[in-house]
């Protein structure tokens, strides 16, 4: 597929989600008179992810390349989905989005290489459409009274990734049913990464009834009180999040060899975030609890070393 690169149409919002300059859904060229081919846009994908999270691109790192392409494509998917800034814009992306699944042209950068992965790799046409109802649940709440009604938003969304994500793998049944929690986990602990964050733009992801139960009340929250009831609170939301990465390692196994790796790599920086997180005191409202490169490529190196050490021992044991 090829698309237009140019001023006409453009929207700054859009464009800087979507890691492009200017588009236009119209005119197959670019305004240099250059061809965009969809390798170009496989390479803007994986831009879009490299700029939009520093842990996933690292684990697509140890990807092949074919696997590496289309993780790249359901991250700009997702990113770009939840980028948008109104129900209009949800509404209009979803019927191009529906449209596109039906078989459709597109002509849409970030589709066109989400629909080309969504065939190669049989990813069931449901998943894109639940994520975008998850984008709009973020739009209709900025707080959510319960975990309950959270986690039917995370659900669809960091769930829903890890389900394409497994498609994009390869994997045998029943993986699905572990791995749904792998996404869930990833995207909880980003959530809570980002406390301090979302606060500033008005958004709250602690279950409000929680917080009323351990006495920590909006107007600590508002002014980032890190006091007894907060340091409860969050140690409550840590071991929930604990407890969705213990149910999703067993799926792991069940993933086809050769993009297990990266999986596991990403299991295991992302659970390296949460301790980091909690060994900080929950310090989430000064500092972004990420996972340093050196020690991201030591837990790469670590993850590498256990099926190796294994086999070994098992020859040796022969």
């Amino acid at each position: 597929m090829q698309y237009l690169i140019t001023i006409s149409n453009f929207n700054s919002d859009i464009a800087r989600d979507a890691h492009l300059t200017w588009y236009d859904l119209q005119v197959p060229v670019s305004k240099n008179g250059e061809i965009y081919s969809l390798d170009a846009l496989y390479a803007q994908a994986a831009q879009a992810t490299r700029a939009g999270s520093r842990g996933f691109y690292f684990a697509t790192q140890h990807f092949p390349i074919d696997l590496a392409r289309a993780a790249h494509a359901v991250y700009w998917f997702s990113h770009y989905t939840r980028g948008l800034k109104s129900q209009a814009e949800l509404d209009e992306w979803a019927s191009l989005v529906g449209s596109g699944l039906r078989g459709r042209l597109a002509r849409h950068p970030v589709l066109d290489v989400f629909l080309d992965t969504v065939d190669q790799r049989a990813i069931p046409h449901d998943l894109p459409m639940d994520l975008i109802e998850g984008a709009r649940m973020d739009l209709d709440h900025t707080r959510y009274e319960s975990f309950s009604q959270l986690r039917a938003r995370t659900l669809r969304i960091g769930g829903v990734v890890s389900l394409m994500m497994m498609r994009v793998v390869g994997f045998r049944d029943p993986a699905g049913d572990y791995l749904v929690n792998l996404g869930m986990a990833i995207e909880l602990t980003t959530l809570l990464r980002d406390t301090g964050a979302h606060l500033q733009r008005g958004r709250i992801y602690l279950p409000l009834d929680e917080m009323e139960s351990w006495g920590y009340s909006l107007d600590d929250l508002e002014h980032r009180r890190r006091n007894d009831a907060f340091r409860a609170l969050m140690t409550v939301q840590a071991t929930r999040i604990r407890g969705y990465y213990q149910q999703s390692e067993a799926g792991l196994a069940l993933l086809d060899a050769r993009g297990r790796f990266a999986v596991k790599v990403a299991f295991d920086l992302y659970r390296q975030m949460l301790r980091h997180i909690e060994s900080s005191g929950f310090d989430v409202f000064r500092r972004r609890g990420g996972v340093p490169p050196v020690e991201a490529a030591w837990i790469a190196a670590r993850s590498m070393a256990g099926p190796i050490t294994r086999r070994l021992w098992r020859v040796m044991s022969a």
